[in-house]
């Protein structure tokens, strides 16, 4: 590369790398340093003290507890969607009346702001006049109203149905965008060798999909650590923190206890818990078949 071409070069990345520095870098590297030290509402000024807040951090049952409550809540609602994402995937891939018009339906849930979708859950499961409440005692599935915000099971079950939702529409056009690149030949071929719609699936569409089930599952896995408006929304880490994941960990440190310090050392943590899944989805990127 000639010397004006690299000049040039640097000149239109500089207001990338400086947005970069000024916005994720330097908070980034001030939360680190804050995890050193003991600053709440009550000090004037930071005061260093080591590693303290990191102890505590390993010590304290609600902080550990916390730790649980997040795996328990991205386990469930990655698993959840890429099953959801791949059925909801294979029905757009069938040739049917209509198709287009269901394709863009399901984009509705994506579309919609998070807070507004946990509203309209918190809405459903109302233990008073929730929509699904109604149904169940119709139907005689329960003989009356269950308070699904206001158990432990109940709540996450909610939590986790809700960012399902939401996350749905991107995880089907993950899978549909596999299916797609498919030769449609090759499903042609196996029903006529008298292969079945389950045989079909597992034979051929599940190992080409290889690939979607990586990545869809890494960003899964990424979107989830990083959940807080949701949850935030529709239980407020309840019922007695059932639901209080990392995010809303972080939040009641800072906003609530107003320590700061501990807030920053829990966000360090968090964030070296997403580094080796992030590593995980850019070498599945980038990996070369």
């Amino acid at each position: 590369m000639k010397r004006s071409d690299r000049r040039f070069a640097y000149l239109i990345l500089a207001p990338a790398m400086i947005a970069f520095l000024v916005m994720v870098a330097w908070p980034f590297v001030d939360a680190m340093s804050m995890a050193f030290y003991q600053y709440t509402i009550y000090d004037t000024e930071p005061i260093f003290i080591g590693f303290e807040n990191f102890e505590t951090i390993l010590t304290d049952p609600y902080v550990l507890g916390s730790w649980v409550t997040t795996a328990i809540f991205v386990a469930g609602t990655t698993l959840l969607t890429m099953f959801l994402g791949l059925s909801w995937a294979l029905l757009m891939y069938q040739d049917f009346r209509g198709r287009a018009v269901f394709r863009t339906m399901t984009l509705l849930p994506w579309i919609l702001p998070s807070t507004v979708s946990a509203f309209i859950w918190a809405w459903m499961l109302n233990g008073r006049y929730g929509i699904v409440n109604v149904l169940l005692m119709d139907v005689g599935a329960v003989n009356s109203p269950v308070q699904f915000l206001s158990n432990d099971v109940g709540a996450m079950m909610a939590v986790i149905l809700t960012r399902t939702w939401i996350s749905i529409p991107l995880f089907m056009s993950f899978f549909l965008a596999g299916l797609q690149s498919m030769e449609f030949q090759q499903i042609e071929a196996a029903r006529i060798d008298g292969a079945g719609n389950l045989k079909i699936v597992r034979r051929l569409i599940l190992p080409h999909l290889k690939p979607v089930f990586l990545v869809t599952g890494a960003l899964g896995m990424i979107g989830n650590l990083q959940q807080f408006d949701i949850i935030f929304a529709l239980t407020g880490g309840g019922p007695v923190r059932a639901t209080s994941v990392l995010s809303i960990e972080v939040y009641k440190q800072a906003f609530q206890n107003w320590n700061l310090g501990m807030a920053s050392a829990i966000g360090v943590l968090w964030v070296f818990t997403l580094m080796p899944i992030v590593i995980f989805y850019l070498r599945s990127l980038f990996r070369e078949d």
